[in-house]
């Protein structure tokens, strides 16, 4: 089944929770001229990346996040769209760094899942874990477009995640992330020549298509990447954003190319099928 998928990559006002969302429902009427039936935000783009303590303060609710976004969207939407979008969530108290995934109506916004990020980096520049709270369920699901699974951005540098999120059945994996360059030695920054190795891998071993939407901009002096991408089932980039600049990247995704890939390369096959030896291997592991 074809449909189309936008990364919405932009640079947020730090701190500043209205405005942010603004220019979110603004990329979504956008996104909605152009047809697309999928649109991804970056990590953390309701408020940017680099709050600290400042964290509770432009965190939301799931409730409030859909309250204040329908506030800007009402009457205004005329077809259905499906957006992830990445926030500080605040969920009984506690804070997690998450991504909801949201169906779009005429009528309303409806929630189809929340995941909270599990990998919180603290180290170099990063210092989520006194900040956040780790989370501790996957999310992967039915969506109307087909079965999704959602990391964001350190998750994905742990292969048992993506792995994880393909072996219970997902075809499309969306990565929200928020990454300072580093490394400015060659042709291309480090740090996103190391995410496209990344994603084109996850996708050639799994037969899954990976939407990669990236936060551009600055904080405190340090600069977000961009360079957003989609990568096919056969591990091909098939859309990619400039790097560091705000661009609302589309491209069309096939889900009946998973079935080809996979006939042409069976490894998920074999692991679903040898999967519960893994997990006997698993819980033999001596940490």
């Amino acid at each position: 089944m074809p449909f189309r998928v936008g990364c919405g990559q932009f640079a947020p006002f730090k701190a500043d929770v209205d405005r942010n969302l603004d220019r979110i429902a603004e990329i979504i009427l956008q996104a909605q001229e152009e047809q697309v039936d999928l649109l991804a935000f970056p990590e953390t783009c309701t408020s940017g990346y680099f709050l600290e303590g400042g964290v509770l303060e432009a965190s939301l609710t799931i409730d409030a996040l859909i309250d204040r976004l329908e506030q800007r969207l009402d009457g205004k939407i005329t077809r259905t769209m499906d957006i992830v979008l990445g926030f500080y969530q605040n969920m009984g108290g506690n804070l997690y760094n998450s991504a909801a995934y949201l169906e779009i109506h005429s009528e309303g916004i409806l929630a189809q899942g929340v995941y909270q990020k599990f990998f919180l980096p603290t180290y170099g520049v990063f210092d989520e874990d006194r900040f956040v709270s780790r989370g501790r369920d996957l999310q992967i699901f039915p969506s109307r477009l087909g079965r999704v699974a959602l990391l964001v951005c350190e998750d994905v540098w742990h292969g048992i995640m993506p792995t994880l999120c393909a072996v219970n059945g997902a075809k499309v994996l969306i990565v929200p992330a928020a990454s300072p360059a580093r490394g400015f030695g060659g042709d291309d920054i480090d740090n996103h020549d190391r995410y496209k190795r990344l994603f084109r891998a996850i996708s050639e071993e799994h037969g899954i298509f990976c939407v990669n939407c990236q936060l551009t901009g600055f904080e405190g002096g340090k600069g977000f990447i961009g360079g957003s991408m989609v990568i096919d089932p056969m591990g091909r980039v098939i859309g990619e954003a400039p790097v560091g600049e705000e661009h609302l990247l589309i491209t069309e995704i096939d889900l009946d190319l998973i079935s080809v890939a996979r006939s042409q390369n069976p490894l998920i096959a074999d692991l679903q099928s040898a999967w519960e030896e893994v997990r006997r291997l698993v819980s033999m592991s001596n940490f």
